[in-house]
């Protein structure tokens, strides 16, 4: 490690893990044919192995985020990428939906163990000095955007010259170099004051998440089912609230929910990837199942998304220096929305998936540019021995937005005639974004100045 700089490390091996997980998210989505094929499921079941994977990841990311907090987010980010290899390999042994589905809940595990920790070792690098830690944070979110975005591509490729199962094998590679760097590193742990846990808490948030977004995927098939799951949900999540403001130590700290500047992140990053997740779910469909595209076409489909991400996201730090994080996530809403409205206008787009692709290109130029204004401003605001717990908090909203988004988005797409169910997920997504802006106008004045002075509140 001497040849290496700790901060480059750091940073590298949080943008490994951070890639692997958010890979994870798109992969699958251009082999849910070949998996429909292979193990015979069913599309609910096919949702359910895209949110399963989602859902405990979002479920378990504030646990991730307290223990990394508690005992240090080397440690804590180390056996995250341990659970989640071992649940690669259980993932490619599958020889059932159910097994699949089974491995995918563990590889979240191992997610949510990961993405807080990663945020804090690079919070804890570069704390005194807000400008690295804004390109330092450009830098890993454009790791996970090229990640999510070269998801359909990659999965493509492997399902054309291979079998689906290599698609859980190519992560292996990657994650041992991250394992390796990350030992490196000093394991000194950086800890909160915190020392409790609430296991109800732990409890009832997944309880609350998995059934609301099971409720949503019952729409169209199971009006009772779906009705019953809602309510249920609701009540969980009534009793969630309820026990979190007066557990002594509370899985999610509502105190956080007190800043304006914080509650408007967390409504925002759940609105973006709710489109976003959603939208590369049903792409991914409609490009095979409608227009017969191979996987292969499919991922070269998804190849404007890949490339914007990528570039946007390379700017997004010159952008906030120069604008304001507060405009760069109102401007990035905004190209987001813009790209879904032109989609739901496309009169050609049921025959070519090449006319889509400057639409495509603008949305996940809007995604690339709002995420890392997104991630700067919240980790600016809030105490260093929070950073795991704030960047989980944050993290499980954008996770339970895109979860919500395969479940809406899929159901739309199932119920309608494609074209139309298409252009109508397109035109509720457009809406959502523009409320997505607006809720950038709720930060603070101050965080609209520079990145320097965002990392100095």
């Amino acid at each position: 490690m001497s040849r290496i700089p700790v901060f480059l490390s750091t940073l590298i091996a949080a943008s490994l893990g951070f890639a692997i997980i958010q890979l994870d998210v798109t992969v699958l989505n251009v082999a849910l044919p070949a998996l429909a094929h292979a193990l015979g499921a069913s599309i609910t079941q096919l949702q359910w192995v895209i949110d399963a994977y989602v859902l405990a990841f979002a479920s378990l990311l504030l646990t991730g985020g307290y223990l990394g907090d508690r005992f240090g987010a080397h440690r804590i980010y180390s056996v995250g990428l341990i659970i989640f290899m071992l649940a690669c390999i259980g993932c490619a042994l599958s020889a059932s939906t159910y097994v699949l589905i089974f491995w995918r809940v563990a590889q979240g595990a191992g997610a949510a163990l990961m993405l807080p920790s990663s945020l804090a070792l690079i919070n804890h690098a570069t704390h005194n000095d807000p400008e690295r830690r804004t390109r330092a944070i450009a830098h890993w979110t454009a790791c996970g955007a090229i990640a999510i975005a070269a998801g359909p591509l990659i999965g493509g490729w492997l399902i054309t010259v291979t079998a689906w199962q290599s698609i859980f094998w190519v992560n292996l590679p990657v994650a041992l170099v991250a394992l390796w760097l990350v030992h490196k590193l000093d394991s000194a742990p950086v800890k909160s004051a915190s020392a409790g846990f609430d296991p109800l808490g732990q409890i009832l948030g997944p309880v609350c998440l998995a059934s609301i977004t099971a409720a949503f995927m019952q729409i169209g098939h199971n009006t009772v089912a779906a009705l019953a799951l809602g309510l249920f949900g609701i009540a969980a999540s009534v009793c969630f609230v309820m026990w979190e403001r007066k557990a002594p130590s509370p899985m999610l700290p509502l105190a956080l929910f007190g800043s304006r500047t914080f509650s408007a992140c967390c409504a925002f990053g759940t609105l973006i990837n709710l489109c976003y997740y959603g939208l590369t779910f049903v792409l991914s469909l409609y490009f095979q199942g409608t227009l017969g595209l191979s996987a292969a076409h499919t991922g070269m489909a998804f190849v404007p998304l890949t490339v914007t991400l990528f570039l946007a996201n390379l700017i997004s730090a010159s952008s906030i220096r120069r604008l304001g994080a507060r405009a760069v996530m109102s401007l990035g809403a905004l190209l987001c929305a813009c790209g879904f409205a032109l989609l739901a206008a496309l009169p050609v787009f049921t025959t070519n998936a090449l006319h889509m692709s400057a639409m495509l290109a603008m949305i996940s130029a809007g995604v690339g540019l709002a995420v890392p204004a997104l991630t700067s401003t919240m980790l600016a605001n809030i105490p260093k021995e929070q950073s795991g717990t704030a960047a989980a908090t944050l993290n499980t909203a954008r996770q339970t937005g895109g979860a919500m988004g395969v479940a809406v988005f899929g159901t739309l797409l199932g119920t309608q005639h494609a074209a139309q169910g298409l252009r109508l997920v397109c035109a509720l997504a457009a809406a959502l974004l523009v409320l997505t802006a607006l809720l950038a106008r709720m930060l603070p004045a101050h965080d609209d100045r520079s990145s320097k002075q965002l990392g100095e509140v």
